[in-house]
């Protein structure tokens, strides 16, 4: 991680009050991995709320009919996302419960990440976060700070694919999905490039 994004995330955190940072990009741009880097060195001034935590559960998109297109911004509560970055925001709770997606169930689970309210810092990380319409389009104003994570497509692909790989999916499965629906998934968001405080290009 580069010292000078370490620095203005700690910033943020000294600017007193509650500031929610938010680091967006494509699937696989490696949003998780630099979230999670700025959080364990920033301690206990900062908390790592994924947004990945309100995706629709699997029988509900196979009921919607969705199942096929899981990561598509429909596939999620975007409402329920954006009322809890307004309760993150408030910091007036003593403590807010987030949920989890667990990658190895491939779902959600419910009130897995508490962001006590003396945080300073919540760090939040996902596809939409730049998204302008339907709801997605309240997310941006709650948010302090954007910025967009973008690596060369090549290596983010290649990533992707060992992501599929490791959770189950073969080989060739795991590419048909990355160049299909994670691909379409990665144009939509590479349109909303340009709302981005911050291009971080690893």
């Amino acid at each position: 991680m580069k010292e000078d994004l370490l620095a203005r995330a700690r910033a943020l955190s000294t600017a007193g009050g509650r500031r929610l940072l938010g680091l967006t990009g494509p699937p696989g741009a490696g949003k998780s991995t630099l979230a999670g880097e700025l959080v364990t060195a920033l301690g206990d001034a900062a908390a790592l709320v994924p947004m990945d935590g309100f995706h629709l559960a699997d029988d509900v998109l196979v009921r919607l009919g969705r199942r096929g297109r899981k990561g598509a911004p429909d596939t999620f509560d975007a409402s329920g996302w954006v009322a809890l970055l307004r309760r993150l925001r408030a910091a007036d709770e003593e403590c807010v419960w987030a949920p989890e997606f667990r990658r190895e169930v491939e779902d959600a689970v419910a009130g897995a990440i508490g962001v006590p309210r003396d945080v300073p810092l919540v760090v939040v990380e996902g596809n939409y976060l730049l998204l302008d319409e339907g709801p997605w389009a309240q997310v941006r104003d709650l948010l302090d700070e954007v910025w967009y994570v973008a690596p060369p497509d090549d290596l983010r692909v290649e990533r992707l694919v060992a992501r599929h790989v490791a959770f189950g999916k073969d080989p060739e499965e795991a590419r048909s999905w990355v160049l299909g629906s994670d691909e379409r998934n990665a144009a939509l968001v590479a349109a909303t490039r340009d709302r981005a405080d911050l291009v971080v290009e690893p």
